[in-house]
């Protein structure tokens, strides 16, 4: 489903503790460096919603045929291997916790798989959001894709890379949703603003619903559903569109102050009648302290359309393999019970940071856990290729 639900620094707070072993693992700048191997032919053209359609369909085609990547044999084997995986399953266990906890009940091919996929989303990231993200240029970004294509040639650069190679030869990967990945990147460097929902919506699938497209093949399918797998990867979608929506609603505060950034949809904001420069400075009425009340009518229509995108998810779940299901509900639960923080906060999210206590991720864990282990029996029927209702408002 998804396991980078945003931008790593915003989903894990640990990110200003990271460990000496941790800091080892993650890229710089000067690492990025040209593979000898050519990159092949661009993808068409696409924009919005067709992004995420063209790439979903490579991703079904290798998929239902099984076909891998990367050939087997190549280069790095054995004790390499095995290093490098150990250090994919101690980052995501220092950065997603609760989602390293839940691939324990995979199997450990499954398991080290995911682990290999969160660690390369991680050192993309860390080029434009990490502590070297200010000497990082397009061009920079162009090496790191053209490195992508030779790891997915059998050519990786280093053990990390191979971990990821090996993953793309025992399961059936397509390199396109970590193409899309790399051009989310891109629009962090260059884009500050987006317009309409639409734009907004290609932008959460090239940085969280990449990793859904990239992971639904190693978390694998329940055994008796025999159906499209397309309701399934729509599902798959649908919940890393919501993580990232939710994600945005969190840090509408952060992202204006500290970045100048806004990530809600500009017309959606004059629809509501606020402007660019009070969401800037914040909407906080000047005599109460409270939420402007446009602002509570904005946040609710949002929140909404966020849990609509929960709820389309959902189903999803229930068709994917018993061992993947629990560190998915998981997810979805967890990150769902966000939106009810904002609103405790009274929907401020400028001056209020919501989050998840402790105790409560507890309580949800075993919830997750018997959820996962008792679908709701809504199993889609064979030849069902019905997509997804989700609002597009």
């Amino acid at each position: 489903m998804s396991l980078r639900n945003t931008r790593c620094s915003r989903t894990c707070p640990s990110k200003a503790r990271r460990s000496v072993i941790i800091r080892a693992t993650l890229l710089r700048p000067s690492d990025v460096v040209t593979p000898t191997s050519p990159a092949p032919a661009a993808p068409p053209l696409l924009k919005g919603r067709d992004v995420e359609d063209y790439a979903m369909w490579r991703c079904i085609e290798a998929h239902q045929g099984r076909k891998m990547s990367v050939p087997r044999g190549f280069r790095w084997s054995g004790g390499v291997l095995d290093q490098a995986y150990e250090k994919c399953g101690q980052v995501t266990s220092e950065y997603a916790k609760t989602f390293y906890l839940g691939t324990q009940l995979m199997t450990p091919a499954q398991a080290k798989a995911v682990w290999a996929v969160y660690v390369w989303c991680r050192r993309t990231d860390e080029l434009v959001d990490g502590p070297n993200a200010s000497r990082i240029t397009p061009k920079a970004l162009d090496r790191w894709e053209e490195r992508l294509e030779a790891l997915f040639n059998g050519k990786p650069y280093d053990e990390l890379d191979a971990a990821l190679t090996d993953t793309a030869s025992r399961f059936p990967l397509h390199i396109q949703p970590f193409r899309d990945m790399i051009e989310g990147m891109r629009m962090d460097l260059v884009k500050s603003r987006y317009e309409t929902f639409d734009e907004l919506y290609e932008y959460c699938y090239r940085v969280a619903g990449t990793v859904a497209l990239m992971t639904t093949p190693i978390m694998g399918i329940e055994p008796t559903y025999k159906g499209h797998l397309e309701p399934v990867y729509r599902a798959a979608l649908a919940l890393g569109t919501a993580n990232q929506l939710t994600n945005i609603l969190r840090d509408v505060g952060e992202d204006a102050y500290q970045r100048n950034r806004i990530y809600v949809p500009l017309d959606e904001l004059d629809k509501y009648g606020i402007s660019e420069k009070e969401l800037l400075t914040g909407l906080h009425a000047p005599t109460t302290g409270k939420m402007d009340d446009r602002w509570r009518r904005f946040m609710k229509f949002q929140i909404k359309r966020a849990r609509q995108y929960f709820a389309d998810a959902e189903a999803g779940v229930d068709l994917l393999d018993p061992k993947a299901r629990w560190p998915v509900w998981s997810a979805l639960i967890l990150y769902r019970q966000i939106l009810d923080a904002i609103e405790l906060n009274g929907y401020d999210n400028f001056s209020k940071r919501a989050y998840v206590p402790k105790w409560r991720k507890m309580v949800s864990l075993p919830v997750a856990y018997t959820r996962a282990l008792l679908p709701s029996g809504h199993i889609l029927p064979n030849n069902d290729s019905s997509t997804s209702s989700t609002s597009r408002s």
